[in-house]
């Protein structure tokens, strides 16, 4: 199958390869983001990352790689409801960024 663009005929598997390659650019902006959100927060309430961990069930330097945004810091739903218990903040409260 091809698609036309108005410059460039794609075939099928070079358009999937694309749509990947922009998904993982919007997915690793997200964790940046998401990192930065965490940081702020934790700075706010003036917590080191052992203070943080010690609040929840989160190794210190799994909050850095966190906050970092790196890809092998995708983190689960549970992490984030830590994490928010840690912080003392609603889990929204660490999503509340700019899109």
């Amino acid at each position: 199958m091809w698609y036309i663009n108005t410059t460039f005929i794609f075939s099928h598997s070079e358009t999937l390869l694309q749509i990947n390659m922009m998904t993982k650019v919007v997915e690793s902006d997200f964790l940046v983001r998401f990192g930065k959100q965490l940081e702020k927060l934790r700075k706010k309430k003036g917590l080191s990352y052992r203070k943080l961990a010690q609040n929840c069930n989160i190794d210190y330097s799994n909050i850095s790689k966190i906050e970092k945004g790196t890809e092998k810091a995708n983190i689960t739903m549970l992490t984030l409801l830590e994490l928010a218990k840690g912080l003392e903040v609603h889990p929204k409260k660490l999503l509340d960024f700019e899109d």
